[in-house]
């Protein structure tokens, strides 16, 4: 029986394993994916015995996603990019790889939501808010995608500056102040920050200059339409939510561990929505 995990601190608010469990049982895989609560202070011996517990490998959600990177025998290029790891799986000499599926989970659901023309129609420019581990992986993602400028907003700019280092030619610092001025030249907006998530403030930002081509994606995904999706809905714009993001990147770490690459269907996404609307905490993307 292939066993794998998600291990976080906290870990109970996880809902990969209705993810995982729903592709187990489609497939009729005999296998098992368990949530793992480990503390900081436990975690490198957690990531250094996998082999000892049985495990193929499996997800690392906050706190551990960067220290998962330093702790991995091996990272792919875009995990090194990203400088966090949240899927780790052994390859065939026992080494273990560290990846981060945030970066292709967060196209594909673009892809799949808005066609694949999106880049073109949206004219190649994004602005991305936010400047955290979230921020740098869509920003990788966007880069991979072809996009030709985005630009990234956060409340302290040096943490902007930060993500420029990924591609300075492409990426671009932008002060929060400025936003209503960068709207207007905006294709795609993504927010990556906590606003908007229930128990937190609403995202205050008018969305009137965006050009009426324009997309709204947002990573939150509890609640599924917040304020900032439903402006966007309001406008007549293009809405993604944040929920499509955290079924896709799932996809390629239960191909590594269980051998079987899995489809993002309209009933799994219907069994987290209603798995969602309960009373839960709010939720990243991600996790």
């Amino acid at each position: 029986m292939t066993k794998a995990f998600v291990v976080g601190h906290p870990i109970a608010h996880s809902r990969s394993p209705l993810i995982h469990g729903h592709w187990l049982a489609e497939h009729g895989i005999a296998g098992t994916y368990a949530r793992v609560d480990v503390a900081p202070d436990a975690f490198p011996d957690f990531l250094l015995t996998l082999r000892e517990h049985g495990f193929a490998g499996g997800n690392v959600t906050i706190p551990h996603k960067e220290a998962a990177s330093r702790l991995v025998d091996e990272l792919t290029p875009r995990a090194e990019k990203i400088g966090a790891v949240n899927t780790v799986f052994f390859d065939t000499h026992g080494r273990l790889w560290g990846d981060n599926t945030d970066a292709p989970g967060f196209i594909a659901h673009l892809d799949r939501s808005l066609g694949a023309d999106w880049v073109e129609r949206m004219g190649g420019a994004a602005l991305v808010l936010g400047a955290g581990g979230a921020a740098r992986a869509i920003v990788v993602g966007l880069l991979e995608r072809g996009l030709s400028r985005i630009r990234v907003a956060n409340r302290t700019r040096a943490r902007a500056e930060a993500l420029v280092a990924l591609d300075p030619e492409r990426v671009a610092a932008c002060d929060w102040a400025d936003l209503p001025a960068a709207l207007p030249g905006t294709g795609l907006l993504v927010n990556t920050t906590s606003l908007g998530m229930a128990g937190h403030g609403a995202l205050d930002l008018d969305l009137t200059p965006l050009p009426a081509t324009a997309c709204v994606a947002d990573i939150v995904y509890v609640p599924l339409e917040t304020p900032l999706l439903a402006a966007a809905r309001a406008r007549g714009l293009a809405a993604v939510d944040g929920l499509g993001m955290l079924l896709h990147q799932a996809v390629p770490g239960f191909a590594r561990w269980f051998g079987v690459h899995p489809a993002v269907t309209a009933a799994l996404r219907e069994r987290l929505v209603a798995d969602i609307v309960g009373p839960k905490a709010g939720s990243k993307a991600g996790s």
